[in-house]
């Protein structure tokens, strides 16, 4: 079985073993905007515990290779098979997920604002998230997804180049909302609520988690897989 070495990146270590991605986060390690730099930069960047966290990260694919795991190897999928997919499993979720999480958002905010007052940052920074990734999504869907699908029907150099310049920004983009999501890990305690307070507080601080998650993991595929294709 393959060991994974600090040459290896965090965007390609998730392609092989997705749940790689956990101790990424928990460790603060990029594998998604800026996971095309091999572990070593990262580990001597954030003065991280080199081999603590690669015998972590070997171990655990150890235990998971044993296990029966199905991984779908999106570099070999044709574009328009990618592109459903981001578009069923990860702008369908924000487009129903945005909204109503606002509102759990905007509820703590005005509930607990007073006696917690980074919920007023954690406000202020989720209504600049959901703005952006709502424009950023219907870009995708409305310009960009579609030339993805015309190009894999009838390639030309120019449509290409067309597709690659759209692309350059939807990956600045992908970045903006990355430091976005940072921002909101850091100022909620990585998304644990303080002790003893309300279900909805507790709600809302476990479905930015999985938002985060699933934002992640949406980025990584454009940007490492799609993107990359291209």
């Amino acid at each position: 079985m393959m060991q994974f070495t600090v040459e290896h990146t965090p965007a390609n270590i998730v392609k092989i073993f997705p749940k790689a991605s956990d101790l990424f986060k928990e460790h603060r390690i990029d594998f998604c905007c800026g996971g095309n730099r091999p572990l070593k930069e990262t580990f001597v960047e954030k003065d991280l515990d080199e081999k603590l966290i690669l015998s972590k990260l070997n171990t655990s694919f150890e235990t998971w290779n044993k296990e029966d795991h199905e991984v779908v190897d999106w570099d070999s999928k044709p574009l328009s098979e990618l592109v459903d997919h981001i578009r069923h499993h990860h702008h369908a979720y924000l487009m129903e997920e945005l909204p109503a999480l606002g509102q759990f958002v905007t509820k703590i905010f005005r509930k607990h604002g007073p006696n917690h007052p980074h919920l007023m940052d954690l406000y202020r920074i989720y209504s600049k998230f959901s703005m952006e990734m709502e424009e950023h999504t219907m870009k995708e869907e409305n310009d960009v997804f579609p030339l993805i699908k015309e190009y894999e029907a009838n390639p030309s150099k120019d449509l290409l180049e067309k597709i690659r310049e759209a692309n350059g920004e939807l990956e600045d983009e992908h970045n903006e909302v990355g430091e976005l999501l940072k921002l909101m890990r850091d100022i909620t305690n990585d998304f644990q609520p303080p002790a003893n307070t309300c279900g909805s507080y507790q709600i809302t601080y476990a479905r930015l988690a999985e938002m985060e998650e699933n934002t992640f993991q949406h980025i990584h595929l454009e940007n490492n897989v799609l993107f990359a294709k291209l």
